[in-house]
């Protein structure tokens, strides 16, 4: 992710009241790990995969607070049972922000199954997610799907791609 990008991404998840921050860093958000390590503003807790990154924010929203998990899109996979077993189980709200690998544009071979995969997994978990392809377009985005999030009760989803994580 471009530095704009992530501080737009940083932005965004202060304004929604987002306090607390779990991730598993990749490439494209590293830049993204590191602001919200460093900002006092949250807690920050790393972790080893994605299904462990959702179900330590949902126990921190459990003790009253506002969660975000941070990873690649192909952390969707490993993370969708603890999101269909707590998420759709229990209704506990995650504002997820995942790196969109496969997208137009992708450059790696690897990344084209987890851009094939995502969306369609996305919909089957019942996650309403926005695709932010431009800088200006993502504080808002994490804004929103942390307002429906809450309002449903589930997690909601911002997939991070184009302008926000490509220089052309």
């Amino acid at each position: 992710m471009l530095e704009q990008a992530a501080q737009a991404a940083v932005t965004g998840l202060k304004e929604a009241g987002i306090d607390f921050v779990s991730g598993l860093p990749d490439g494209w958000q590293r830049d993204l790990h590191e602001l919200v390590e460093a900002d006092p503003a949250f807690t920050y807790v790393p972790v080893c995969n994605e299904g462990v990154g959702f179900s330590v924010c949902a126990g921190a929203w459990l003790g009253g607070r506002k969660t975000a998990l941070v990873m690649e899109n192909s952390g969707l996979r490993v993370a969708s049972e603890y999101i269909a077993r707590i998420g759709l189980g229990t209704g506990v709200p995650v504002t997820m922000i995942l790196s969109y690998r496969g997208d137009v544009g992708e450059t790696e071979h690897w990344g084209i199954p987890h851009g094939i995969v995502v969306e369609p997994l996305l919909d089957a978990l019942r996650v309403p997610y926005l695709v932010v392809r431009e800088i200006e377009r993502l504080r808002p985005a994490v804004k929103r799907a942390h307002r429906i999030s809450e309002a449903q009760l589930h997690p909601a989803a911002v997939l991070v791609s184009g302008d926000c994580v490509w220089e052309d």
